[in-house]
């Protein structure tokens, strides 16, 4: 067993959550039980997950994507309400870490993705200086668009969408996970080849196609299942207790 207060101090500090302005709050957003046996991990505080998390008697629940983001209607009605009742019912607790999560060197969904992609990180930008959110890797060898989309599929179980660029080899690559696609001018402004991110916008087609690199949108949910994970895993080692991560099922 841990408390539940020194495991969120510990994951405050180990994801240097001050340093972040990000668009929800970062740590523990619902408290419940004062100890902490089971740790059940996932990508999104979605009520598929909560039931799950409880189904399995995890005492704390570690997402990315929690609650409580700018801009949202703050009323406690609806699916916040089932949410939050769920939770509170069986004193189940929420920890959820967002841009702090992406950005770890390697914990992070960044870091953890251009693992399972066998991408070694050779320097990143973006974000703040400090912060270095998109990463850039140079493969060996290097490899033509259609090697690398086969990678992706086979890493994150799902084919990538891809938009080609005009460069034939690809001896470059970009990457961030979740809806980073705006990022892909300063991707191509940096000389990368290619750049991998969760989803796609309508605009996203034109700067790939007008400045000449590949883009790769390879699913939200796809490209930032391994941070949380790995995170969860890490504290379980920490603190010997139970981890288990639950992969809601999501197209995106």
């Amino acid at each position: 067993m841990a408390t539940l207060r020194e495991l969120v101090d510990y994951t405050n500090t180990l994801l240097a959550i001050g340093r972040f302005q990000d668009y929800c709050p970062n740590g523990l957003q619902v408290e419940g039980k004062p100890e902490v046996g089971l740790l059940v991990s996932g990508v999104t505080a979605s009520q598929d997950l909560i039931e799950a998390a409880i189904a399995a008697g995890a005492d704390a629940v570690l997402v990315h994507h929690g609650y409580f983001w700018k801009g949202e209607d703050p009323c406690i009605t609806g699916m916040k309400r089932r949410r939050l009742q769920r939770l509170l019912g069986t004193q189940t607790s929420l920890l959820a870490y967002h841009l702090p999560l992406d950005a770890h060197p390697e914990l992070g969904n960044n870091a953890q993705l251009g693992r399972v992609l066998g991408l070694e990180t050779r320097g990143t930008f973006g974000g703040g200086d400090e912060n270095g959110l998109l990463h850039y890797a140079y493969p060996e060898p290097a490899m033509d668009a259609g090697v690398l989309a086969e990678r992706i599929r086979c890493a994150l179980g799902r084919a990538p969408l891809h938009i080609p660029g005009a460069r034939e080899v690809i001896r470059s690559v970009g990457w961030c996970t979740g809806a980073a696609q705006s990022w892909i001018e300063e991707a191509s402004l940096h000389g990368l080849d290619a750049y991998i991110s969760g989803e796609i916008s309508e605009q996203t087609v034109h700067v790939a196609r007008e400045c000449g690199i590949h883009y790769f949108a390879a699913g939200h949910h796809a490209t930032e299942r391994f941070g949380v994970r790995a995170l969860g895993n890490h504290l379980a080692e920490q603190f010997s207790i139970e981890h288990r991560f639950i992969d809601i099922e999501n197209p995106v």
